[in-house]
C-alpha cells in the first residue's frame, strides 16, 4: 500500500507563507491609533479608527492606545481627552515645538522612535493626505508591512491582523496579512468605519514620550500657512443626504437633474468615476474607491451601474435608493430600494414631488 500524501498547498496562500514569528517581535502587543491633528483640530477619521481599534483590542485581549503628536499646548491635551472619550485606554503624547505643524521628517522620526520603544502589535492611521505620507515613511523605516486603503479590519484565529482592501482596479477584494513582521500597519479612508459613540467623562493613562529633535535638525521649513479656500467646496464624506449621477444620465446637461434634486433636499451632489473622467463633474465630487467614501443617512444613485469601485464608497449608507433602467445592474444587489426606470425622466418628477412636500422645516428634520 502506498503512503498517503497530503494535498499540495496552494502557492501563495496564507498557510504556505506562515512562519513562526521571529523572537524580536514576540513582545509586541496592543493596538495603536495615530490621532491626526492639524491646527488644533482632530480629523474625524481618528475617532472612526478608535472605534474599529477598540474591537480589535477586545478580540486580542490587549489595550487600545492613541498616539498624539504636536507642539506643546492645550491642543495636544484636548486631543488625548477626545481619544479617551472615543475608546482609548491610554495615550502616548509626544510634545515638541518641531511638531507644531506636520512635516514628514520629524513626525516619522518621532513615531518610529515611539514604536521601537513601546512595541505595538497593530498600528492604524487614516488614509488622508497626511496619514498616507506618514504611514509609508514609518513602515519603510521599520521594515514592516503596510496595507493601504482598507475597507475592513479583523483578527483571525491565530490573532493576525486581516486587512481587506480593493485590488485589481477595485474588481476584487483581497485580505492581506503581515505575518512575520511587527507592527502590522494599515490605513483606512475617512467614513469607511462607523463613528463610535462619544463617552463623556471617560479617561485613561497618559504616557509622555520625549524625542530629541531640534528645528536645526529638520531640512524642510514652514514659511507660511495658506488655507485651501476650496477645501470646503464639497462635503460629501460627512453629508447626511447625497444625490449622485452616473453614465445613465447620457450627457453633461442631464447631470443638472442631479443638482436640482440635491438642491431641493438640501443635499450634497456627487458622481461616479466615468463622469469625472469625461470632465462632466469636478474630481472633488467623485464617489467610490478612488474618490470619496460616504456614510449618509440617504443616498440616491441615478443612472449608476454600481461596480465594486462604487460600492466600496457607498455601502455604509443607511438607505441606498437606486434609479436605473437595468433591473440587473450590480447596484440593485446592494441597494435597499431599487426603482427600475429611466433616471432622465424620473428625476424631474421626483424633484418636483419633493419640492411640493418638503418645507424648509421638513428638510431640516430629514437631515437630522
Amino acid at each position: 500500500m502506498s503512503e498517503k500524501k497530503p494535498a499540495p498547498q496552494a502557492a501563495g496562500s496564507r498557510a504556505s507563507m506562515k512562519k513562526e514569528l521571529p523572537e524580536k517581535y514576540r513582545d509586541h502587543k496592543h493596538v495603536w491609533v495615530f490621532i491626526e491633528m492639524e491646527r488644533g483640530i482632530v480629523h474625524p477619521v481618528s475617532f472612526e479608527l478608535l472605534g474599529e481599534g477598540r474591537k480589535l483590542a477586545d478580540k486580542l485581549g490587549v489595550e487600545l492606545a492613541g498616539v498624539v503628536m504636536g507642539g506643546p499646548g492645550e491642543d495636544v491635551q484636548h486631543a488625548a481627552r477626545e481619544a479617551f472619550a472615543h475608546g482609548a485606554d491610554l495615550c502616548y503624547i509626544i510634545e515638541n515645538p518641531v511638531l507644531a505643524d506636520y512635516r514628514n521628517e520629524p513626525y516619522s522620526k518621532g513615531l518610529t522612535q515611539l514604536v521601537n520603544a513601546h512595541k505595538p502589535e497593530i498600528l492604524l492611521l487614516g488614509a488622508t493626505t497626511l496619514g498616507r505620507d506618514l504611514a509609508g515613511s514609518v513602515a519603510t523605516t521599520l521594515l514592516t508591512g503596510l496595507t493601504a486603503d482598507c475597507t475592513e479590519l479583523n483578527v483571525d484565529d491565530d490573532k493576525s491582523l486581516a486587512a481587506t482592501r480593493p485590488t485589481f482596479g477595485g474588481s476584487l477584494l483581497c485580505t492581506i496579512y503581515t505575518l512575520n513582521y511587527r507592527p502590522q500597519m494599515a490605513t483606512v479612508r475617512p467614513r469607511v468605519m462607523a463613528m463610535p459613540a462619544r463617552q463623556e467623562g471617560r479617561s485613561g493613562r497618559v504616557v509622555p514620550f520625549q524625542i530629541d529633535l531640534k528645528e536645526t535638525d529638520i531640512i524642510t521649513k514652514i514659511l507660511s500657512f495658506i488655507p485651501d479656500r476650496d477645501s470646503s467646496k464639497s462635503n460629501l464624506a460627512f453629508a447626511d443626504i447625497v444625490v449622485a449621477g452616473g453614465m445613465g444620465l447620457q450627457s453633461p446637461e442631464n447631470y443638472q437633474l442631479v443638482k436640482n434634486l440635491a438642491s431641493v433636499l438640501g443635499a450634497e451632489f456627487g458622481a461616479s468615476r466615468p463622469l469625472i473622467q469625461k470632465g462632466w463633474v469636478t474630481s472633488d465630487r467623485q464617489i467610490g474607491q478612488t474618490g470619496k467614501t460616504i456614510r449618509p443617512k440617504l443616498y440616491i444613485a441615478a443612472g449608476i451601474s454600481g461596480a465594486i469601485q462604487h460600492r466600496v464608497g457607498v455601502e455604509g449608507a443607511d438607505l441606498i435608493v437606486a434609479i436605473n433602467s437595468d433591473r440587473n445592474a450590480p447596484i440593485m444587489d446592494f441597494a435597499h430600494l431599487g426603482i427600475v426606470t429611466d433616471a432622465i425622466r424620473f428625476l424631474p418628477a421626483l424633484t418636483e414631488a419633493f419640492r411640493q412636500r418638503l418645507s424648509p422645516h421638513a428638510k431640516d428634520r430629514l437631515a437630522g
